[in-house]
């Protein structure tokens, strides 16, 4: 999934090219043919067995089946889809160079999460908008993000990434949080109708410093300072823990390869063709989701915010948690920290932005103005990972830390009435 430190390997294994392979390959495997493409669609991820539900869902929602029914068949169905939409776009992206495809990637990892909150703010959920763009960064920065260090730590002592890339996609998180943070100090500070006008102005104005600062990023990552979001993976053998200490000649868990040679699985064809079936499906299947979001939520007495914070970032983040979890275990960490860091900034710096700037051409009263809990817990969450990540090296107690702060985030907005 999205990676701004590179593009993520599609399989674990390289290509070997058969002995009896036409010698135009030179040892390379051949073209992607169509039988080869559509057997790697749904073969090469785990994940797919759910794809049955993508079916499951549409007919769900057309037979009137419970709500209930509904809400899983469709929440199910769209985690599939979110990895294909991913293949898909690394697909075109192997096309590019390194840093054009890792931000092809990131900027289309996170169409799922655009899609649902556009589907939720056109029906006026605005709660539900807000609570799950929040969840999705805290996702990312604590779910993923600590997943990921706890997977690693036990495969490696320590690991290293490219600290200055890091740093810079976590100083443009703690600018997003100065632009939640300024409209929910504002809303308490003019609290009748004439107020709400001015936060909505506030919201929408902020909205726009956001995607220029966004922008701005996009250039510097491409243009002025590509050097700096070069890969530094360690490859240090002597951060390899030991799987039996006691042992006269320790074992080694064995690490996957540190690099490998990458080639389309797929077809042009097949890959446009995917990106598009993909997200018309999400879109669908989004609009399934939500519209027995309501109904679920009053049958189970869960609140919108939890649902939200919670529940539909998974939809987006499972694929993606997978994928960093994975690459981990590799000592790729470069591309976990641009699965994480980079997707919660996106999520801020562009999908928060556009969804303000489009509730507003909707007539939907969305602002930047989260609660005051909301807002303190994104506060503390980048505050957490900007210490972790500080140093330039991860061990699996920092993943432990950030996963503790999720379920202790968690639990809160579950508890909260």
């Amino acid at each position: 999934m999205p990676s701004f430190y590179g593009t993520i390997p599609t399989s674990d294994s390289p290509h070997i090219a058969s002995p009896n392979a036409d010698s135009i390959y030179l040892g390379a495997p051949p073209p992607p043919t169509l039988k080869s493409s559509v057997r790697f669609i749904f073969l090469s991820n785990w994940i797919n067995v759910l794809l049955p539900f993508v079916p499951l869902g549409i007919v769900a929602t057309l037979f009137d089946w419970p709500y209930t029914w509904v809400f899983w068949t469709n929440f199910f169905a769209l985690v599939p889809l979110a990895k294909l939409l991913g293949v898909a776009t690394e697909e075109l992206a192997l096309r590019t160079n390194e840093t054009i495809g890792g931000l092809l990637n990131a900027t289309f990892g996170n169409a799922v999460e655009m899609i649902v909150g556009l589907i939720a703010l056109k029906e006026g959920l605005i709660t539900v908008v807000q609570a799950s763009l929040l969840g999705s960064i805290l996702s990312n920065l604590l779910l993923v993000l600590g997943a990921s260090f706890l997977a690693g730590g036990l495969y490696f002592k320590n690991q290293s990434f490219n600290v200055t890339g890091a740093q810079t996609s976590a100083s443009l998180l703690s600018i997003s949080v100065l632009a939640f943070v300024v409209p929910a100090a504002f809303q308490f500070t003019v609290m009748d109708d004439e107020g709400q006008r001015l936060l909505l102005e506030l919201s929408r104005g902020t909205a726009v410093v956001l995607l220029t600062i966004y922008i701005l990023f996009l250039l510097f990552q491409l243009r002025t300072h590509a050097d700096l979001f070069t890969s530094s993976a360690s490859t240090d053998t002597t951060d390899v823990l030991p799987t039996t200490p006691t042992s006269p000649a320790p074992s080694v868990l064995p690490p996957a390869p540190h690099s490998e040679s990458e080639t389309p699985n797929l077809t042009l064809p097949v890959s446009v063709a995917l990106l598009l079936i993909s997200t018309l499906l999400v879109s669908i299947l989004g609009d399934n989701l939500i519209s027995a979001l309501e109904p679920f939520t009053a049958h189970y007495d869960l609140s919108p915010t939890f649902v939200g914070l919670i529940l539909l970032p998974i939809v987006g983040n499972a694929a993606e948690h997978v994928t960093a979890v994975s690459v981990a275990t590799k000592d790729k960490m470069d591309l976990v920290i641009g699965v994480a860091i980079g997707s919660s900034m996106q999520i801020a710096l562009l999908v928060t932005p556009v969804l303000v700037l489009v509730g507003w051409a909707w007539g939907q009263p969305l602002s930047l103005a989260f609660s005051a809990f909301e807002t303190s817990v994104m506060f503390v969450s980048v505050f957490v990972v900007n210490s972790v990540i500080q140093d330039g090296q991860t061990n699996w107690l920092e993943g432990a830390m950030l996963l503790g702060a999720y379920l202790v985030v968690a639990w809160a907005f579950f508890v909260l009435p």
